[in-house]
């Protein structure tokens, strides 16, 4: 059947929402847990389109995690270039790049899209094109940013436990747990209440990636 829908909409907005879209399946469900007709669904088109455009999941997935690579990249390029402009301190820079992390969440799949590629170290495909990405992040901080190695290593540690706290949904224990408040208020800092907000309106409505268990 003719996919009318997607022919409305400019090619290059349809990629982009179907990436959106395959960003969150797989932040949510992991890369073996999600399938091309859960992302459609998501994205709100027929199957065999995104194998049309895409032609694998395997595909799909690499470009997700350019996606995301790519998302972040630009972000912390952003913060340099607008800090340096002004002419912020190094430290500065450095907290400047760590909240623009954090404000990634808001686009919500690209993190835990990243971490389900960061676990997938032993494929030969995926496991190249995320370790790459990783090292991408790392020169750029390194050489763009001017971080020293030890500043690196830090600014990535905390990432991947805000990568872990967002994917054990961490947010949701706030109220009634004094201990992940405590890890909570230490991991987000001022950005803690943006990300209790999201929390709150993703519980309130968020969409149930099809296919899930109820």
């Amino acid at each position: 059947m003719k996919d009318n829908s997607a022919e409305r909409i400019p090619a290059g907005e349809r990629r982009e929402s179907i990436l959106a879209a395959a960003s969150l399946v797989f932040g949510q469900r992991g890369y073996f847990g999600a399938t091309t007709d859960q992302i459609a669904r998501a994205a709100g088109i027929s199957q065999p389109y995104v194998v049309r455009m895409f032609g694998s999941k395997e595909n799909l997935f690499l470009e997700v995690l350019d996606r995301a690579v790519d998302k972040l990249v630009e972000a912390f390029r952003t913060v340099l270039a607008e800090g340096r402009h002004a002419g912020e301190s190094d430290h500065d820079l450095h907290s400047r790049i760590g909240f623009a992390y954090v404000d990634l969440i808001e686009d919500r799949g690209i993190l835990l899209s990243l971490m389900q590629a960061f676990s997938m170290g032993g494929d030969a495909v995926v496991g190249r094109k995320a370790r790459h990405g990783f090292l991408t992040i790392y020169r750029l901080l390194r050489d763009e940013a001017g971080f020293d190695a030890e500043t690196t290593r830090e600014f990535l540690a905390h990432g991947m436990l805000l990568n872990t706290v967002l994917g054990l949904r961490m947010p949701d224990e706030y109220l009634t747990d004094e201990t992940a408040r405590e890890l909570l208020q230490s991991t987000f800092g001022t950005k803690l209440q943006m990300v209790l907000e999201l929390a709150a309106l993703e519980a309130a409505g968020r969409p149930r990636v099809v296919g899930a268990d109820a």
